[in-house]
């Protein structure tokens, strides 16, 4: 669970600086273009928005600055130095495009940057730059990548999981092993911008990724984006160790399938089925519980994916719009969801993903599209209610 109460802060505020950028990524939220939009919000505006998210409190919020391209801003540096000065932990994700240099993460370095997430969505170039749609797109991520280690800064790793490269999961995970990583995060498709027609997995395939993720929990700092029942597969498969159903056991107890076995068997091969880490919990954080995203021209939303506007930075108070308005506050309650996911006794924890079920359906509470587990389904049931009692979170009822 988030340490503070999520009804009153976001751990993490992400801001859309600019929607320019050099890519011509086939599955961009933003579809982003060549050119800044005039509308973009001013570097006074952003200074504004930065103080508003200082005012959450301390400890300050992570306030991640993306795009598009947010290198396409000139006045970037400047601007990361202001958020760091106000206390915010400010962090960066750039697109892998020729402006990604050691000098430039360098200058960012100074004025207080530490943290960069980058986009690998392929093991090899001809995959990602394939998906990317520019040519060393790959090599300049790569490069960036180790420009970013070399300097001391701690990087993410975000790869987008489809059909285009889903048997390619274990190889980048290899990667990020071999190059070192703070976290990867694999990203489950959402149905939004350029990613519409993209050919997403079905909700079993998505259960077999998951928990091949699982397995490489030990070599690799796995998370996932848009993925929330990570979660639930996650305390169900801490369960099953806990009473030793491994192998056929637990792939016929978790319902895996064809896509499970061909990636296990590769991540074997890889060794990337063991490990020195500790696996850590999934955190509960999704769209608008303990995440706010806020775009290029100052609309606020639950997160960049779900594309229901809830205010402007240019009218409201952000902690307002967090705090009072009805798609943040409604979002945050598990007892409005509907379907699958209202019945589901892991929705405290896992809630699926509110984007993927809006922009499918328009529905903000419907159930997740991609989840294939039927609630209650899963034998060892009061082992996994045992894990998920936990204290109520200040000014939260018991409902929660």
């Amino acid at each position: 669970m988030q340490r503070h109460d999520p009804d009153l802060r976001p751990m993490l505020v992400t801001w859309e600086a600019t929607r320019a950028c050099a890519l011509a990524c086939r599955h961009c939220r933003a579809e982003a273009v060549p050119f800044r939009d005039p509308r973009e919000l001013s570097a006074a505006e952003a200074r504004g928005l930065m103080d508003e998210a200082a005012s959450f409190g301390k400890p300050g919020v992570i306030f991640i600055i993306t795009g598009g391209d947010c290198f396409e801003r000139p006045d970037l540096a400047e601007l990361a130095a202001y958020g760091s000065g106000l206390g915010l932990h400010v962090a960066l994700s750039p697109s892998g495009t020729d402006k990604l240099t050691k000098a430039a993460l360098a200058e960012l370095q100074d004025a207080g940057v530490n943290v960069i997430s980058l986009s690998l969505d392929g093991a090899t170039a001809a995959t990602h730059d394939a998906f990317r749609g520019i040519e060393k797109t790959f090599d300049r991520t790569i490069a960036g990548w180790r420009a970013a280690r070399e300097l001391g800064m701690r990087v993410q790793i975000n790869s987008v999981v489809a059909r285009h490269n889903v048997h390619e999961l274990p190889d980048i995970a290899a990667l990020v092993r071999d190059n070192g990583a703070m976290t990867w995060s694999g990203f489950l498709l959402v149905p939004t911008g350029r990613g519409v027609d993209l050919g997403s997995l079905d909700a079993r395939e998505v259960e077999d990724v998951l928990n091949a993720f699982y397995d490489m929990g030990e070599a690799v700092p796995v998370r996932t984006t848009e993925g929330h029942h990570f979660r639930r597969v996650s305390l169900q498969r801490h369960v099953l160790a806990g009473r030793g159903v491994t192998g056929e056991a637990m792939i016929e107890t978790m319902h895996l399938g064809t896509l499970y076995r061909d990636l296990r068997e590769r991540i074997v091969e890889l060794g990337l089925d063991h490990g020195e880490r500790r696996r850590r919990p999934p955190i509960t954080v999704s769209s608008g519980n303990g995440f706010m995203f806020v775009s290029h021209v100052g609309d606020v939303t639950p997160s960049g994916f779900l594309e229901a506007s809830a205010g402007n930075v240019r009218e409201s108070s952000l902690t307002e719009i967090y705090r009072t308005s009805e798609i943040f506050t409604g979002v945050r309650d598990p007892e409005l969801l509907e379907g699958k996911c209202g019945v589901c006794e892991y929705k405290r924890v896992c809630g699926g993903s509110r984007a993927r079920a809006y922009n499918s359906t328009g529905n903000l509470y419907a159930e997740e599209p991609l989840c294939a587990y039927e609630p209650g389904s899963f034998p060892y049931a009061e082992d996994a209610r045992e894990l998920l009692r936990a204290p109520v979170r200040p000014g939260r009822s018991a409902r929660g």
